[in-house]
């Protein structure tokens, strides 16, 4: 079962973070909080969203998906980037990464939003084959950029 999340969520949804970093081999690297989840996902102003993977028969929260709305200048409509999407090890090949999509899809196609997009770490074989077998495809002539921590502060004070 695939629901929108809820501020109830927030324990669960910083838990899956965490081994979702864990997984990327960057632990360290998942500062937020779970003020600034609730924050972002459920202040005055939220800036992103997030879906829940129920298990079947348990209910417990096998998988999330947290995105926010693009815009894209070509198209002149929103998208859907989805930041983070992480199933359990143990609950892969049930169908909840697909369901996660699936409500991504049909929320893009619902509200007229014409992109659905993500990044995908180039060593994640397992990911990158799942998301081929649903017809995505890389954008290999695009390449990321970006700044954070010290050079983010050196740029933004100028």
């Amino acid at each position: 079962m695939i629901r929108p999340a809820t501020a109830a969520d927030i324990p669960v949804i910083h838990t899956l973070i965490r081994e979702l970093a864990a997984y990327e081999k960057a632990p360290d690297e998942a500062k937020a909080t779970p003020a600034q989840l609730h924050a972002a996902l459920f202040g005055d102003a939220p800036a992103a969203f997030a879906h829940i993977a129920e298990d079947d028969d348990t209910g417990e929260a096998v998988g999330f998906a947290l995105w926010f709305r693009s815009f894209s200048t070509w198209r002149g409509t929103h998208g859907i980037y989805l930041e983070d999407l992480f199933v359990r090890p143990e609950a892969r090949g049930a169908g909840h990464g697909k369901a996660l999509l699936t409500e991504l899809a049909r929320i893009c196609v619902e509200r007229g939003y014409q992109r659905l997009e993500w990044s995908v770490l180039d060593w994640n074989e397992p990911a990158i084959g799942f998301y081929e077998s649903l017809g995505a495809r890389p954008q290999d002539e695009w390449t990321v950029y970006r700044l954070t921590d010290e050079a983010l502060e050196k740029l933004g004070t100028q």
